[in-house]
């Protein structure tokens, strides 16, 4: 796939300006977007600044991030603090995210989504409030190993980063997930199943598919 050079900034308003056109294929009235990627290659901050550039557009949008919705630890560090088939498999509570965040988005939805339920600090529940995205309003979820799990994403972003940039800006003591990254590439093909792909192993000169 051929990626053209662009800045963040005009990336970013290319984003909003695509996503205000965007009419979810169900006839649910909440588009929902994917920005899929690694902590390294930081996709809740893309998701942050289209969340923005939406806004100064008049377009309400949500953004929900998949760490408030981790399992409690005694779940998800249940065989060891480093098992990378528990981070791929096991980690985030897709079941809270279908009933809390997708759900209300469906056709026929009331809109009220919940934000967040787990303090991974803390590992207790956030008791956040409910949130009404009213129609229209879009739905920006990040995460790692988004595009592995049949969500409904109306369009959906992959930030990419090559084997050598995804080390390098990932934490030491967080190499050991580096396996699962890996794994989704073979399993999952991010980079090819993603609507729009955007390359940032230079954090300061990404590029994107368009």
């Amino acid at each position: 796939m051929r990626l053209e050079a662009i800045t963040w900034d005009r990336l970013v308003d290319r984003l909003a300006e695509r996503l205000l056109g965007l009419k979810p294929a169900d006839g649910s009235p909440w588009p929902r977007i994917a920005f899929d990627g690694a902590p390294a290659a930081a996709p809740g901050d893309l998701a942050a600044r289209v969340h923005e550039s939406l806004r100064i557009r008049g377009r309400p949008s949500l953004v929900v991030g998949t760490g408030g919705f981790l399992r409690p630890a005694s779940v998800r560090l249940e065989h060891g603090h480093q098992d990378v088939d528990a981070y791929y498999d096991g980690w985030f509570d897709t079941g809270a995210l279908w009933r809390e965040v997708f759900g209300p988005l469906e056709p026929g939805g009331d809109g009220r989504v919940l934000p967040d339920l787990l303090d991974p600090v803390t590992d207790r529940a956030t008791r956040s409030p409910y949130v009404q995205l009213p129609p229209g309003g879009l739905l920006l979820l990040h995460g790692p190993l988004l595009l592995r799990h049949w969500f409904p994403f109306d369009l959906s972003v992959h930030l990419l980063l090559s084997p050598g940039a995804l080390r390098r800006r990932t934490p030491q003591a967080e190499h050991w997930t580096l396996p699962a990254f890996e794994r989704y590439e073979d399993e999952t093909d991010p980079a090819g199943t993603a609507d729009v792909l955007v390359r940032a192993d230079d954090p300061r000169r990404p590029a994107w598919s368009g």
